[in-house]
């Protein structure tokens, strides 16, 4: 696994969503929910972000009904998290801990 992988807010919340199995829009939605509405994926952003981690094998794309392709003319594609996603997601997580224990121990609890 590479070091010092910074992932953007798609790439992490489309992770964090493919622990279970979910089409474009059901990542779309997941990630909403997760972030309380802060986080709003766009089509072309989430499948930009898709192709590169199916790239990276850091998820995969799940076969149809009864291991078939999905019915001709559907897009309704699922994807899952792989073991090398979780381990990109498990990294990003510890970084995100490091700036947030970095931030409490200088501010001392203050907040900005």
């Amino acid at each position: 696994m590479q070091e010092n992988i910074v992932l953007t807010e798609a790439v992490f919340y489309t992770l964090l969503s493919l622990n279970t199995p979910l089409h474009g829009y059901g990542i779309m939605q997941k990630a909403q929910q997760l972030s309380k509405g802060r986080v709003k994926l766009a089509a072309g952003t989430l499948y930009g972000a898709i192709t590169t981690m199916l790239e990276k094998k850091w998820i995969k794309a799940l076969p149809g009904e009864a291991g078939e392709a999905p019915r001709a003319g559907s897009r309704k594609k699922e994807y899952l998290i792989t073991e090398l996603g979780k381990q990109v997601l498990a990294q990003e997580i510890a970084r995100l801990r490091e700036l947030l224990e970095n931030a409490e121990l200088i501010l001392g609890g203050e907040t900005l």
